[in-house]
């Protein structure tokens, strides 16, 4: 397992995200799609997708993601969600850090 530099958030007025980041900030826009908006912040790559926020949520690269899932839930996590035609799925872990897990 490996963090990426990506980081994503959700908010519920993605137009006001675009106009602090990319406007007041100065931050590039890499990704631009229906729902969601992503910035270059430098070290990390910062997404925006609609919705209530619910914190940060980190990025964590697996050889298998249901391999990795299934340790992880064994080892105490919480699956938090799981959408695989995001593909998705978000953990918890015993001391709160939320995260998803993508294959490597």
């Amino acid at each position: 397992m490996k963090s990426t530099n990506e980081i994503i958030l959700r908010a519920p007025d993605l137009a006001a995200v675009k106009a602090h980041y990319a406007g007041t900030l100065g931050f590039p826009v890499v990704l631009e799609k229906d729902g969601m908006i992503g910035f270059d912040s430098g070290a990390v790559n910062l997404y925006f997708e609609l919705g209530q926020s619910d914190g940060p949520v980190f990025e964590f690269a697996v050889d298998d993601v249901q391999h990795a899932k299934n340790d992880l839930i064994a080892a105490g996590c919480d699956l938090i969600e799981e959408n695989p035609a995001v593909p998705r799925v978000y953990m918890r872990d015993p001391f709160g850090l939320v995260f998803n897990l993508t294959e490597a």
